[in-house]
C-alpha cells in the first residue's frame, strides 16, 4: 500500500511517524518548529490530532470528568481542561500541513468525530489515524473508512473480538488500505507491558500491514518490532522534554527521533531473507578459514604427522576435516614449509 508518495510494506523501510499531539504548548510558532525539527530527523510523517474540548467531553470538573488517578500524568484536572490545553486549533491545521509539504514530510491527523473528518477532508489529507480510545467507535471508523483513504488504527486495550469488529467495519465501509498498530495505552508504557509478539499475530489474523504505536522510552522496542514485521512506527515527538507539555514526558527529542529513523531502517535492512553460504560480500573472507598446511620442510618419502601437518589460517589448503586421511602417509615429493595441502601431495 501507499500513503502519499511512500510505500508501506516489507519492501520499504519502516514508515516513521512523529506524533506532535499537544506538544505545541498552545503556540503555532512552536508547532511549526516541531514540523521543521521532525523533517530534519528524517521522520517520514508528522501527525496531529483534530478535536475540540466540546467534541471530546463535557465541561464538568467532578465525578468521572475529573482526573483523580494519582498515577496519571494529568491528575488533578478535568478532562475538558486537559483537552483544552492539548488540542490543536483547527485554524492551525493548514499552516502546519503546508509547512510539512514544503519540507517533504507527510502530514495527517487523528479525527475524533464526524466534524473533524469533514474538516480534514477539506484539507485533502493523505490518510487517517484512529486513536486507541476510539478503536471501538464503529460509527467513526465507518465514516473515516468511507473516505477511501488509507487508515491506521491503534489497537490499545482492544480484544481480538473487538478488533475483528473494527476491521470488518472498516473494510465493509470501503477501506482497502489498513494498518493496525500494536499499542499499550499507558503513558509512558514499559517494555515488559508491550507484547510485540502480537504484531505478527495481527498480520496472520487480519491480513493487513502492521506496526507499533510506541509509548516506551528509547528506541529498543521499536527496533525489535521491525524484526517482527512492523512496517509503521509511531512515536510522540517534542523539541525538548524539559519544555513541558501534556505529552512531553514520554515524547522523543529530535536526536532520539533521528536515531529511531536510522536504527529501524537498519533493522529492516538486516532482515533480508533466509540465506546460507557466503554472501558476495563474504567471498573474500573465505581465505581466513583454517585449512591444512605443511608446517615443516619435508623430503620425499617422509611421513605426515601432527608435528608437520596442522590446521592453520589461511584457507587455501584442503578443509581441516580431511586431516585424519593424511596422517601417517608419505609425501610423494619434497615439500616446503607453508605449502597448502592438496590431494596430490602424497602421490
Amino acid at each position: 500500500m501507499r500513503i502519499a508518495n511512500r510505500i508501506i510494506g516489507r519492501d520499504a523501510p519502516p514508515f516513521v511517524i512523529a506524533e506532535m499531539s499537544g506538544n505545541h504548548n498552545q503556540s503555532l510558532a512552536r508547532a511549526l518548529e516541531i514540523v521543521e525539527a521532525a523533517a530534519k530527523t528524517g521522520a517520514h510523517a508528522l501527525k496531529i490530532q483534530t478535536y475540540t474540548p466540546e467534541t471530546m467531553t463535557l465541561d464538568l470538573d467532578e465525578r468521572e470528568f475529573h482526573i483523580s488517578d494519582p498515577k496519571s500524568l494529568w491528575t488533578g484536572t478535568s478532562l475538558y481542561k486537559l483537552y483544552g490545553k492539548a488540542y490543536t486549533p483547527w485554524d492551525w491545521h493548514r499552516p502546519i500541513f503546508d509547512r510539512a509539504r514544503e519540507l517533504g514530510i507527510i502530514a495527517f491527523s487523528t479525527p475524533f468525530d464526524d466534524t473533524a473528518v469533514d474538516f480534514l477532508e477539506s484539507l485533502d489529507v493523505p490518510c487517517y489515524k484512529i486513536a486507541s480510545f476510539e478503536n471501538t467507535d464503529l460509527p467513526l471508523i465507518r465514516r473515516v473508512a468511507a473516505t477511501g483513504r488509507p487508515l491506521i488504527i491503534s489497537t490499545g486495550m482492544a480484544t481480538a473480538a473487538e478488533l475483528d469488529e473494527t476491521v470488518r467495519a472498516a473494510r465493509e465501509a470501503g477501506c482497502s488500505d489498513l494498518v493496525l498498530l500494536k499499542c499499550t495505552s499507558t503513558y509512558p508504557a514499559t517494555a515488559a507491558n508491550t507484547n510485540i509478539l502480537t504484531i505478527p499475530h495481527f498480520k496472520d489474523l487480519f491480513g493487513c500491514e502492521v506496526g507499533l504505536s510506541d509509548h516506551t522510552m528509547g528506541v529498543g522496542v521499536s527496533v525489535a518490532s521491525v524484526a517482527l514485521g512492523a512496517t509503521v512506527i509511531e512515536k510522540h515527538f517534542t523539541l525538548s522534554r524539559a519544555d513541558g507539555g501534556v505529552d512531553s514526558s514520554f515524547s522523543m527529542e529530535p536526536a532520539e527521533m533521528a536515531q529511531l529513523v536510522v536504527e529501524t531502517e537498519r533493522a529492516w535492512q538486516a532482515m533480508g531473507q533466509v540465506s546460507y553460504g557466503p554472501t558476495d560480500a563474504e567471498m573474500k573472507s573465505l581465505q581466513f578459514r583454517r585449512s591444512l598446511y605443511v608446517v615443516k620442510d619435508l623430503k620425499a618419502g617422509e611421513v605426515l604427522t601432527v608435528d608437520n601437518l596442522r590446521a592453520i589460517r589461511p584457507g587455501l589448503g584442503l578443509p581441516t576435516k580431511y586431516i585424519s586421511v593424511f596422517m601417517g602417509k608419505k609425501v610423494a615429493r619434497d615439500v616446503k614449509r607453508g605449502t597448502a595441502l592438496d590431494w596430490d601431495i602424497c602421490g
